[in-house]
């Protein structure tokens, strides 16, 4: 490989671009075989905030290699993540090579951007456990198997585990003095309110991995939030200080709701990509929940639907903005979760809002629906030798399962027929519940009233 200090832009691109040659594959992470330009695609979804000077002629020029980093903090990517993830997506679509640089590194420090106050340093193991489920979202989510332009993983723990901190501060602490670093904003708005020195050296660190990038990987992009200019400028800095020649930035704006809040978060808090942390149902509901206002917005960051064709879907659904918001929602779900975890979905939201739906719907859910279900509704559990004898429905409703406070409360629901088991209505007091009535030898569902719904789940 020749020096990085060596090769120009020049000779970055001396080989023609390949993008004829990668319109003759195909792989599932692109829902259509049509080349974009990079810079246009980010513009018109409204997600270029800023760049560096002649980064359209650079990208113009032939194939980039480009990254974005990512920092293990939390136990799994949110939809807050996803915005990123977006842009590498395009990024490759437009023919470029994307690199997922993971920090595990810099996710032991803590990046100050954005940030009021000090970070609480998670555990290496934490970090390290964090890491490893990342990596296979990721590879969920990019194509890192086809085409010469396929996604890569690199993690910056190897850019800095063999390295001393002496060896740090003469070969990194050198290449940038102290005031540039403090006009950056990320630093200047955490001054007063304090920030360590063990926060402060995170521009280094991010600088000295847009460097390692560059010499290993020839990677001339680094792309991120808004609220990375600074960190990022950082490193075009230094790679000119230290290698002679250009790096470049790009930067998105940071997605926030109409009412200004912070994207990414539901009352219950994070919207998780892990199926484990946020249900696929609750993740399909954030995004029928969604404000109106914020519809076109989140249309565009997060659709692989070109510019006609969500222009065309506006236009069908300008008067019925719930059913736009149900086909951005079965996009989201479909690609992050699977077509079969969304038929679940559907069948979960068909049960608890159709009224409809009767007794033979329910046998015929499978065994990860009514898990899917086990999430929606109140659940109870009961031991299997609570049905070892026939028992009488309201013993079963006050006692076995707690849903009523006392037997004349229960007498008094099934007289008043508020009462169905497996969508069946109860009117005798004298019914009995058997594992006969369990669905699946473990499930079954009690209701009372219309709005009323428990999950009964055998143990």
């Amino acid at each position: 490989m020749m020096a990085a200090g060596t090769h120009g832009i020049g000779t970055l691109f001396s080989i023609k671009s390949y993008r004829e040659i990668l319109l003759c594959y195909f792989w599932p992470f692109n829902h259509k075989l049509i080349m974009i330009d990079f810079l246009e695609e980010l513009r018109w979804r409204g997600m270029l905030h800023n760049h560096t000077e002649e980064i359209k002629e650079v990208l113009d020029a032939g194939t980039v290699a480009g990254y974005i980093g990512f920092d293990p903090t939390a136990p799994s990517l949110t939809i807050g993540n996803y915005i990123q993830v977006m842009i590498l997506h395009f990024f490759q679509q437009a023919g470029h090579s994307p690199i997922v640089l993971m920090g595990g590194a810099t996710g032991r420090i803590g990046d100050p951007s954005g940030k009021d106050k000090e970070r609480d340093l998670k555990s290496y193991d934490e970090l390290d456990k964090n890491l490893e489920h990342q990596v296979e979202q990721f590879r969920r989510l990019l194509n890192f198997e086809q085409g010469n332009n396929r996604a890569q993983m690199v993690n910056n723990l190897d850019f800095y585990k063999n390295m001393n901190v002496l060896v740090f501060l003469r070969d990194v602490g050198k290449s940038i003095n102290i005031s540039y670093m403090l006009a950056k904003d990320s630093v200047k708005n955490r001054l007063e309110k304090g920030l360590s020195f063990t926060e402060f050296s995170y521009q280094l660190l991010q600088a000295y991995d847009f460097q390692c990038l560059y010499v290993s990987h020839q990677c001339i992009l680094q792309m991120g939030g808004s609220d990375q200019w600074g960190n990022i400028t950082s490193g075009t800095e230094f790679i000119r200080r230290n290698l002679s020649t250009k790096a470049y930035a790009i930067t998105t704006p940071l997605l926030t709701k109409t009412d200004g809040s912070k994207f990414g978060k539901s009352a219950e808090g994070n919207i998780w990509l892990d199926p484990h942390l946020t249900s696929p149902y609750k993740f399909y509901q954030f995004w029928i929940n969604t404000d109106d206002e914020d519809l076109p917005k989140y249309f565009r960051y997060f659709s692989y639907k070109n510019q006609q064709e969500i222009h065309a879907l506006e236009n069908q659904f300008s008067d019925d903005k719930q059913q736009l918001k149900k086909v951005l929602a079965e996009e989201l779900t479909s690609r992050i979760h699977g077509e079969d975890a969304y038929q679940s979905v559907m069948k979960v939201s068909e049960l608890l809002f159709n009224k409809n739906c009767d007794g033979d719907f329910l046998k015929a859910l499978s065994v990860s629906e009514w898990k899917a279900l086990a999430g929606e509704i109140p659940l109870t559990e009961i031991h299997r030798s609570t049905l070892d004898h026939d028992t009488n429905i309201i013993d079963f409703l006050a006692e076995s399962t707690s849903l009523f406070n006392s037997k004349s409360d229960a007498r008094r629901a099934i007289q008043g027929q508020a009462i169905s088991v497996n969508k069946r209505k109860v009117q005798d007091i004298t019914l009995t519940i058997t594992q006969q009535d369990l669905i699946r030898e473990k499930y079954m569902m009690v209701e009372n009233g219309k709005k009323h719904k428990y999950l009964i789940v055998v143990i």
